[in-house]
């Protein structure tokens, strides 16, 4: 059985209000996007950025604000991975307060390593780094699950684990601009527009997750359903990670 506790470490005590017994519609959803993470991961780096919009990115020559804001939040959108970490990270948030603590050290360091990684040329394996991000999702997962609570003093920092990991986010998300050749032409704009735009995009996909968990909590099944739908969560990180860590053993 979870602890009642959020993923700021302090005790809560959730008030569910039983409306119905019903089809938890957020865990089926939640186990559509990892069925679909399974699908989509057969092409290793499936949500890089591809077709007309790797066109654009590599012969674009100067400032282009609104394209590059699309980009990144269409990257942030379509990031199976990111929002299974955010789903992780929120998942035991009741205050909107305690969701913005969250979401902004996430995005502080996502921002960091996503600037320097394209500015400062900053090369990383992005198959290892992938790796990392699929395992950010178990540890996530594990978190809500009480996994590191008889740690005791040793039990990681939430806060600082999420700001880590958001580290390591950014700098997924900066290998996959580095496969292109970028036009040094309006570049530093460029990179702060696609970083906005990713904000823009994590923003829009927590709200929308936010709101489905909001609507689940006033159902009994929310917490019956707590286990499960973190183990779900944490069978697609060690997924993701596998295929990540094989295809670079292949490569």
């Amino acid at each position: 059985m979870l602890p009642l506790q959020s993923s700021s470490g302090l005790h809560t005590t959730p008030r569910v209000r039983v409306v119905r017994s019903a089809v938890p519609a957020v865990l089926i959803l939640l186990a559509s996007v990892v069925l679909a993470s399974i699908v989509l991961t057969t092409n290793v780096q499936a949500h890089t950025i591809s077709g007309t919009d790797a066109n654009f990115v590599q012969d674009i020559d100067g400032p282009a604000v609104l394209p590059f804001l699309y980009l990144g939040a269409k990257h942030m959108v379509t990031g199976y991975d990111h929002l299974l970490f955010l789903i992780g990270v929120v998942f035991f948030l009741y205050r909107p307060l305690h969701v913005v603590q969250y979401v902004t050290l996430f995005a502080v360091g996502h921002s960091i390593t996503l600037l320097a990684g394209i500015l400062a040329n900053l090369q990383v394996n992005a198959f290892l780094i992938d790796a990392i991000i699929g395992l950010s999702i178990v540890y996530k997962a594990l978190e809500n699950m009480g996994g590191f609570d008889k740690l005791g003093r040793l039990r990681p920092n939430p806060k600082a684990a999420v700001f880590i990991f958001g580290l390591f986010h950014g700098l997924g998300l900066a290998t996959k601009l580095q496969e292109f050749e970028l036009s040094p032409n309006g570049l530093v704009v460029n990179i702060i527009s696609f970083n906005v735009g990713v904000e823009i995009g994590q923003c829009l996909a927590l709200f929308v997750i936010f709101i489905a968990l909001s609507y689940w909590r006033t159902f009994a099944s929310y917490l019956r359903h707590a286990f499960i739908t973190n183990t779900i969560l944490m069978s697609g990180g060690f997924l993701l990670a596998a295929l990540q860590l094989t295809a670079w053993i292949m490569s």
